[in-house]
């Protein structure tokens, strides 16, 4: 779609003053699929050369805002860590064609923070952290699961970039289970449900997302009952927090859920044994 609006694209390489009206430029997947009236000026990410995906000495992977998902998932096949299966399960949820593959980027997608957002689902079940930078230099760290606020509400203040996301080592050294649902065969996702158990302390983690208008997190130490379970996420998630859009009923969404995440407690809680 043409942005009519838009008067200029300058290079995010060149630092320019923040001024209303500007909108950071990744893939452009979402900028160009719907009228943006109020925007004046993009500020192009494209040409800043970050590296998409790098592991650091520590074990730690730090994926880059400009990412796209054919970089991550080309990544990810190289990855032999128990959360290896977990990228490229969250790269296919996208309701997408090749060519938003190509284009889409890991930090527009969270950046969007649209419930569906499968790259919400895959940082925020790693117990990733945000790199943010506000535009007079200084940086913060946002856990994924604080940074994503609401269906499609971020903490993001006005000009601040998303740089990257850093997946840390222990996180990628968890297995892992997924669990998606839609209505329809190729339709967007309704619920996406994702464990992981920790070797190390054989703690278990479930992170729901899609089906509630932000990522939920809940640990326990050891796998937990069935009863604890659903009586956990009973009362971590309120009524008016499960997401209700054309893709899912409340009531719908609230019932895969339960019976996902006892699918993987079940899944998970018999490795821990």
């Amino acid at each position: 779609m043409d942005l009519n609006t838009v008067a200029e694209i300058i290079d995010a390489r060149q630092p320019t003053p923040w001024r209303p009206g500007d909108a950071w430029l990744g893939g452009g997947t979402y900028l160009f699929s719907e009228p943006q009236p109020h925007l004046r000026r993009l500020v192009d990410l494209s040409r800043t050369g970050w590296t998409p995906v790098e592991r650091h000495p520590d074990g730690s992977l730090e994926i880059a805002a400009t990412c796209t998902i054919a970089q991550l998932s080309r990544f990810a096949k190289e990855l032999t860590t128990g959360a290896a299966p977990l990228f490229e399960q969250c790269c296919r949820a996208f309701l997408a064609s090749f060519k938003i593959w190509n284009m889409a980027t890991v930090g527009g997608n969270l950046c969007n923070a649209l419930p569906a957002g499968p790259m919400i689902s895959l940082t925020a079940a790693l117990d990733a952290e945000c790199l943010l930078l506000s535009q007079d230099g200084l940086r913060r760290r946002v856990r994924v699961a604080d940074f994503v606020t609401g269906a499609g509400r971020k903490d993001l203040a006005d000009g601040e970039l998303l740089r990257s996301i850093t997946v840390p080592a222990r996180a990628l050294t968890c297995r892992t289970a997924f669990r998606q649902a839609s209505l329809y065969g190729l339709g967007r996702s309704g619920v996406l449900v994702i464990g992981t158990l920790d070797p190390l302390d054989g703690s278990l983690a479930l992170t729901i997302t899609t089906s509630t208008v932000r990522p939920f997190g809940l640990w326990f130490p050891l796998p937990p009952t069935a009863e604890q379970l659903r009586a956990a996420i009973a009362s971590a998630v309120a009524d008016d927090e499960w997401f209700d859009d054309i893709h899912g009923l409340p009531e719908w969404r609230a019932h895969m859920t339960f019976r996902y995440a006892e699918e993987i407690r079940r899944e998970l809680g018999e490795t821990a044994a």
